[in-house]
């Protein structure tokens, strides 16, 4: 008897409702295997877009003061397909020559194919959060989507891709111990704290969501070993956002400040000044003529809060306020006596600190062997810093050696030589060239602006 089409639709039916009850028994019977199985695809998926990033930079040498080449290397995050790619900026510091090398997953059985390899650039560096800006010439990469601001909870599992000790595409497992973890007094960023392993070589790598979304960039650890701990640290997604952001756009950060200083009411506080609140915080110091002084806030306000949120304590409004740009308004609610008030903040662009090597483009072409330092002439370029120097010309010192002749002169990072016994130095190659001709014990003193004051530093020539 033929079939009716009816009875052939039940029958499927049938087939498929058996089949995923099988299935579903499977599966609840292997609960670590359908584990697996997810974490598996997760990993496959998510460590295509994390790369390892060898780098070719100047360091410390032991050959008559000169700054040596080394080799290292660290992780990326590919997080545009036109070859945009974030790494922490320790990860590239004083890069001479950079390469990417694109991970290829293993194949089913383990084996581990070649990585193709690709030079890479810097397109901006910010070391105020630890992160730099790198661009490869190709299209069509893999990416991992950044996380939305706020998914991440306390007990979230979360898997860290990098090349730890040089060990490409490897991966570890851990949960979230903190989502926003201020591991300095001195800092505003917070951190996401996990106890996945995080080792040397892991920095500029990924921290990833079960959803295999980017939640942060491995950046550090705290270890007593030197080996992981449990206590990693990655640099919070929406922070990267902001701050790949202003890099693409002008290779540079700007940051905003109302020129106001907060601290966190104690109940200690609150009793010896009877304030109407036992916790808060409250302005300890109003610069005169700063965006806050301007908006009317005084010393012994107490911040309720901001654009909305909450003012809980000074780590979070630190937090919260570092990501904002010069000109950006701020909604205040404090509070004065008894009287809940209201007023607007307009940020004023703070001052970025001068980075001599963030401007370094080659910086084998800015050596100064015999004084075991990389130097770089004041041009257009670094029009920004003449305007605040006592003499507008001279060679700033990016960094020195910490071997050789470099560990025996005083000069840092930042230093301006305006002179060499007595002659101005007008350029980079005026100065290279008259240490070059100098004779081993002749007497050298180098006139050197240091944070705005002028002062000498002598010493005979080796």
């Amino acid at each position: 008897m033929k079939e009716s089409p009816y009875m052939k639709l039940r029958t499927l039916l049938l087939i498929a409702s058996f089949s995923h009850l099988v299935l579903s028994q499977t599966i609840s019977k292997n609960p670590l295997t359908a584990m697996s199985t997810e974490i598996r695809a997760l990993t496959r998926q998510a460590s295509r877009a994390v790369v390892e990033i060898q780098v070719t930079s100047y360091g410390s040498g032991v050959d008559g003061g000169a700054v040596s080449r080394q080799q290292g290397s660290g992780s990326g995050v590919i997080i545009d397909s036109a070859g945009y790619i974030v790494t922490n900026a320790h990860v590239v510091t004083g890069a001479i020559l950079l390469r990417v090398l694109l991970q290829v997953p293993p194949l089913a059985g383990g084996e581990e194919l070649p990585a193709t390899q690709m030079d890479a650039r810097i397109v901006g560096v910010d070391r105020e959060s630890d992160l730099a800006l790198l661009k490869v010439e190709a299209t069509g990469l893999p990416v991992l989507p950044f996380a939305p601001m706020g998914s991440l909870r306390q007990g979230d599992v979360v898997l860290a891709i990098g090349n730890p000790m040089g060990l490409r595409n490897s991966v570890s497992m851990g949960i979230v111990s903190s989502t926003a973890r201020v591991v300095s007094d001195s800092s505003p960023l917070a951190y996401i704290q996990t106890d996945a392993s995080i080792n040397p070589g892991n920095s500029g790598g990924a921290l990833v969501d079960s959803e295999g979304r980017l939640v942060g960039i491995n950046t550090f650890i705290l270890s007593r070993s030197g080996g992981s701990e449990g206590l990693g640290f990655a640099i919070p997604s929406h922070t990267v956002q902001d701050v790949v952001a202003q890099l693409r756009k002008q290779g540079h950060v700007d940051r905003g400040e109302a020129g106001v200083i907060l601290e966190d009411i104690t109940p200690v506080l609150s009793s010896a000044l009877s304030l109407p609140r036992k916790l808060g915080l409250i302005i300890s110091d109003v610069e005169p003529e700063s965006p806050a002084d301007k908006a009317g806030l005084k010393i012994g306000d107490i911040l309720l809060s901001v654009n909305g949120q909450r003012a809980e304590n000074v780590s979070r409004f630190r937090s919260y306020a570092y990501s904002k740009q010069g000109g950006e308004k701020l909604q205040i609610e404090f509070q004065r006596g008894k009287d809940v008030q209201h007023t607007v903040v307009v940020l004023r662009a703070r001052r970025a600190h001068f980075d001599p090597l963030g401007v370094l483009t080659s910086p084998e072409k800015h050596l100064i062997p015999r004084l075991g330092v990389l130097g770089i002439e004041i041009d257009a370029q670094m029009a920004p810093l003449a305007s605040q120097l006592r003499e507008p010309s001279g060679v700033v010192i990016a960094a020195r050696a910490a071997e050789g002749l470099g560990r025996l002169i005083d000069l840092q990072a930042g230093d301006v030589i305006h002179a060499i016994n007595g002659t101005v130095v007008l350029s980079l190659e005026f100065l290279r060239g008259v240490v070059k001709e100098l004779k081993p014990g002749t007497a050298v003193a180098l006139q050197v602006e240091r944070e705005g004051r002028m002062q000498y530093v002598a010493f005979e020539i080796e």
